[in-house]
């Protein structure tokens, strides 16, 4: 893990968040590395999800939250760690994280009782604060993907099973945020919620967990640092009739990269129940008729349903945390040095292509690399860089370093014969192409 922080830090894909004023505890920023790698992975979920099926549509939804949504939700009852304090060393920790009954800070027994936590963070709404005009920032993103249920429905005439897939940012109020991103207190999250009819749900879980570990997979995360583990009846959310949680092998040990819950109907079932108290539509049915419900109404026998609801549900920042582990290699060369690279997929690469000339300044050389630069540039398959550094040794070493698939040199027989050299991350060999055979080149890189 401190190799991964270093090079993150080092190279500009993750800093902590207020560092100039002594950072925030649980919180980080993405730097420009980081911020291309992270697009990059939500672009390729939201590809696997809305693009490639016709049977998703897409939200982005409010992060403020109305209190009546996630009290029938059940969160504001049960969204809650047990916390403790150490008198001695007034540190504070989760109860059910802690190994002994010591303090893992300094050693003490003299641990407080376990309370309740309320993980959900509060901001007031107007110009008065108090009791009333608060709202919470959304603990998931869910709520509002079932809230709008019947928006979605009454705009795009869907019939399950189909799903809506939202990206966006999250906020817990972690006890104990650790082990670099991947427990923090503001976060994002790629969740589908998929609404089937009742009785295929079994089906639908299991369908829906394999196609997460594919993804994964083309991620770029092996299936051998994959594991799955089935929730105990026990230790369920509340809403849940059954969890499969992904877990991945991060440098910390085993934790959840994904869970894929079967949530029954129980969101859309509670929002239904208390209609006129969430507000949610303006009008009030007679006798709660089911068009005033969050159900679906099937257009040949006009029976209706309350769907049930597979959730493949992913943090973002965990995500990246992943697939930098898994890309993550130190290399001995045959000169007895060694190299640092990233074999990041090249669709999830921050940078796609390096054009290098082989002389730093040299008007010619620099003027051809600007011309490859933007003609590949306007493929739109990420960003393409032109470095003018002059140390050709070195960009190779740092591209590597930061995971760039393909290095494009601009040397003086480019000038001669409109040949450049193309040198591959992974394998380190080299050969020259004609410039006018490098966008079908990248093309087939990225894309496949």
């Amino acid at each position: 893990m401190e190799e991964l922080v270093a090079l993150c830090k080092r190279r500009g894909f993750i800093f902590q968040s207020n560092e100039i004023y002594g950072g925030l505890q649980g919180l980080y920023d993405y730097g420009p590395l980081g911020v291309e790698l992270k697009n990059n992975l939500k672009q390729s979920w939201w590809r696997e999800m809305v693009f490639d099926r016709d049977d998703v549509e897409g939200l982005d939804a409010s992060i403020l939250t109305k209190p009546s949504v996630l009290k029938f939700s059940g969160h504001e009852d049960t969204f809650t760690d047990p916390l403790v304090d150490c008198k001695d060393c007034k540190s504070r920790w989760r109860a059910d994280q802690l190994k002994s009954e010591n303090c893992p800070s300094c050693g003490s027994n003299n641990l407080t009782e376990p309370r309740p936590f309320n993980l959900m963070f509060k901001t007031s709404v107007g110009p008065v604060e108090d009791n009333e005009s608060f709202a919470y920032l959304r603990p998931e993103t869910a709520q509002h993907i079932f809230t709008n249920f019947k928006n979605v429905v009454d705009s795009t005439s869907k019939q399950l099973p189909f799903g809506i897939a939202q990206i966006g940012k999250a906020f817990r109020n972690e006890i104990t945020p650790r082990n670099f991103v991947f427990r923090v207190r503001e976060f994002e999250q790629m969740e589908l919620e998929f609404f089937v009819t009742p009785g295929t749900d079994e089906q639908w879980h299991e369908s829906w967990v394999e196609a997460r570990l594919n993804w994964w997979n083309e991620q770029g995360v092996s299936r051998n640092s994959l594991e799955l583990y089935h929730v105990p009846k026990d230790e369920l959310a509340h809403y849940s009739k059954a969890t499969v949680d992904i877990m991945y092998k991060f440098p910390h040990g085993l934790e959840e990269l994904e869970g894929i819950a079967n949530r029954t109907d129980f969101d859309l079932g509670s929002h239904s129940k208390n209609q006129s108290e969430l507000e949610i539509h303006s009008s009030v049915m007679e006798n709660n008729e089911s068009n005033a419900r969050l159900a679906i109404q099937d257009q040949e026998t006009k029976s209706w349903t309350v769907p049930y609801v597979i959730e493949p549900s992913a943090g973002v920042d965990r995500g990246v945390l992943a697939v930098l582990n898994e890309a993550y290699k130190v290399e001995e060369l045959e000169d007895g040095k060694s190299r640092t690279v990233l074999n990041l997929k090249p669709h999830l690469s921050p940078i796609k292509a390096a054009v290098i000339p082989l002389k730093k300044n040299h008007e010619g050389l620099v003027k051809i690399a600007l011309n490859i630069k933007q003609d590949l540039q306007k493929l739109r398959l990420g960003r393409v860089l032109l470095e003018n550094s002059g140390n050709i040794g070195k960009s190779y070493r740092r591209h590597d370093e930061i995971g760039t698939p393909l290095c494009i040199t601009v040397d003086f027989n480019t000038l001669d014969d409109g040949t450049v050299t193309i040198r591959d991350r992974d394998t380190m060999q080299q050969r020259r192409i004609d410039i006018s055979e490098l966008p079908k080149y990248l093309e087939s890189l990225i894309l496949n």
